[in-house]
């Protein structure tokens, strides 16, 4: 449990971040950066030893990580732009309910089995984050909040169920506890190196200027960051439940805590139809984890 537990905050604290970035002027893009950076350094600490290797380079699983890098730096700028347009609670929800892509393909590559409770549980999730999305449009801000609301946490949730779904596939397949680190570094170190690339291109172009707090910010994302994945990878492997299991109760834990913290600390204010949404939500993730049992 205590991995399920280590997952759950770690990665609600990542989502919270942003918000912070936001209140403290961070440039997020320079702080997702420096936090891939971190990521390979706290890695490599753990793993003495740096895995980017002639003998890694040939094994199976070096192409995807190179693959899940490149969806980690995509990803976390989508989470973090959300997180900052929508807020928390948005981004907790389209990014976790996307639990419905790994659960589907756990069936096709897998043989795993959802029907009775658990299909219904998938259905009331594709509900619940229609309605953890709406904002009303207010008269002057029409555009905007249609544009913002809808389609950013549409990307999130179908690229976070992609990520999600390859993460398992890649540790069901591929990784033990022998290769575990060096397949997570070998990821961050993608994320990092594309990052670095285009943010070198932007400080070439002078479109951004280093400043030392966004640093002291991808420090601060980067540490947690390697242990959410860290975490994560060890609960799937060690669960007692299916992965259509064990990744719904995952994310549960994520809703419930990020959107409870973000309304205490940063005061988020939620309608009516957003908490129904976000109610909605853990009641299709505890159908979908335990639907089998009911």
């Amino acid at each position: 449990m205590i991995y399920l537990i280590g997952s759950i905050v770690l990665t609600s604290y990542l989502i919270l971040s942003f918000k912070a970035c936001e209140r403290y002027g961070v440039n997020v893009f320079q702080a997702i950066v420096f936090n891939y950076i971190t990521c390979v350094i706290t890695g490599t600490i753990v793993n003495g030893a740096f895995p980017i290797h002639a003998e890694n380079i040939k094994t199976p699983w070096f192409v995807w990580a190179m693959i899940m890098g490149a969806m980690f730096v995509s990803i976390f700028n989508v989470v973090a732009i959300t997180a900052q347009k929508n807020g928390v609670a948005v981004a907790s929800v389209a990014n976790k309910l996307s639990l419905i892509i790994p659960v589907i393909l756990s069936v096709y590559l897998y043989q795993e089995t959802v029907a009775g409770w658990k299909a219904i549980g998938v259905a009331l999730a594709l509900v619940a984050v229609v309605l953890t999305c709406y904002a009303p449009k207010e008269n002057g801000n029409k555009v905007e909040a249609g544009k913002w609301v809808y389609i950013l946490p549409l990307i999130l949730f179908i690229s976070s169920g992609l990520l999600d779904a390859l993460i398992n596939h890649v540790q069901i397949t591929y990784v033990n506890e022998h290769n575990n680190n060096d397949y997570l570094v070998s990821s961050f170190f993608s994320a990092a190196t594309i990052g670095s690339l285009f943010l070198a291109l932007q400080f070439i172009r002078k479109k951004q200027l280093f400043v030392w707090k966004n640093l002291l910010a991808g420090i601060l994302i980067g540490i947690p960051n390697y242990f959410s994945i860290w975490c994560l990878v060890h609960f799937l492997k060690e669960s007692p439940w299916q992965t259509s299991a064990s990744i719904p109760v995952n994310n549960m834990g994520i809703v419930l805590f990020s959107a409870v913290v973000a309304w205490l600390l940063f005061k988020e204010r939620l309608t009516k139809i957003n908490w129904l949404g976000i109610l909605l939500s853990l009641v299709a993730i505890y159908l979908i984890a335990f639907g089998d049992q009911l």
